[in-house]
């Protein structure tokens, strides 16, 4: 169930009112997604594309809704230009204290570079299924949280270690296809618990192994709110993983042109368990007629010439009971339950 309530506003997140707080920043068809702890601590998945752009936007997001000044836990889902690319520049902005990503590896398809190698920052980790981010805890707050590695490099977490569920039953929703063998199948998989809330967080993941994730053992149980895989194209979002995670909401960080492809567009309406979709931009491809949610339900409507890179706001209340999605350029805000 979901409630409509109020107008949207941006709040300070942390101390002042108990709640984790996402944020989906326009990288114009990248990927940033922000996550502010109540403690004030801020991991950033992914940093959109080079150049001053993406990175300022991102800092906007940090130092002016976020009130922070640094980058506790940056993690780099794989190295493609729309994920990596804004790091460089973000590190002349603002200090990184912690980086993830998958390092230098056997079979590596894509090279970031010695320019991504070598900015500045405290500390470089080599991320590795199963691993938890060092997020400070509350012990007074009603609820904990953990943000925890399920995939990298094309190999998963042991089912056993996280009691993950048999899901053999979803082997008919799967059809294989033609393997991605560009970086994107080395994605970094993540997932955040506040409370009972949860979110997921596949960076591009592919078709194939998508199906590795939640087959024959379900690694992610079912979540709350699910970040489109690879900005909706249809390389990715099996819809066995769809209707094993059994999201609630959905937030695709599309281009105007990228993204939001006609085949997960219509999976994502036949995914019976989500109440909400909601788009980063709005699809001005000729098919978009058609594949748009309703415009309150999209945060950009304009080209990326024009745009002014609105974001999406998730807070979930001190409890994990309920979270609010908004989007303050269009006065949207609506609260959903966990379930």
């Amino acid at each position: 169930m979901f409630i409509l309530v109020g107008c949207a506003r941006d709040a300070m997140a942390g101390r002042v009112d108990g709640r984790l707080d996402i944020y989906w920043v326009d990288v114009e068809g990248g990927a940033a997604t922000l996550i502010v702890t109540p403690l004030d601590e801020c991991v950033l998945i992914d940093t959109g594309n080079p150049g001053l752009r993406d990175a300022s936007r991102i800092n906007h997001a940090i130092t002016d809704l976020a009130k922070l000044r640094a980058v506790d836990h940056m993690i780099i889902t794989h190295y493609h230009r729309d994920h990596y690319g804004g790091a460089e520049v973000l590190s002349r902005l603002l200090p990184i204290h912690n980086v993830y990503d998958n390092g230098v590896f056997e079979g590596m398809r894509d090279n970031p570079g010695k320019k991504y190698f070598e900015f500045a920052c405290k500390h470089r980790h080599v991320i590795q299924p199963g691993d938890i981010i060092p997020l400070r805890q509350d012990e007074s707050a009603k609820v904990q949280w953990k943000l925890q590695c399920l995939g990298a490099r094309t190999t998963f977490v042991d089912p056993d270690s996280i009691n993950a569920k048999n899901n053999e039953t979803a082997r008919a929703l799967h059809f294989p296809k033609n393997r991605d063998g560009s970086d994107n199948a080395n994605s970094v998989v993540m997932l955040l618990r506040f409370g009972k809330f949860q979110f997921f967080d596949g960076g591009d993941l592919t078709w194939n192994q998508e199906k590795r994730l939640v087959h024959p053992f379900n690694l992610v149980g079912e979540v709350d709110v699910y970040q489109v895989t690879h900005h909706g194209l249809d390389s990715s979002n099996n819809p066995i993983v769809l209707k094993s995670l059994k999201p609630r909401v959905a937030i695709m960080n599309n281009g105007h042109e990228k993204g939001c492809m006609p085949e997960v567009f219509a999976n994502l309406k036949e995914t019976s368990s989500l109440k909400a979709i909601y788009q980063v931009h709005k699809n001005l491809r000729p098919d978009g007629r058609t594949n748009n949610v309703p415009d309150e339900f999209i945060a950009n409507h304009e080209p990326a010439e024009n745009c002014r890179g609105h974001h999406i706001k998730l807070s979930v209340a001190p409890d994990g009971m309920t979270y609010t999605v908004s989007i303050p350029a269009r006065n949207h805000l609506s609260t959903y339950m966990t379930e």
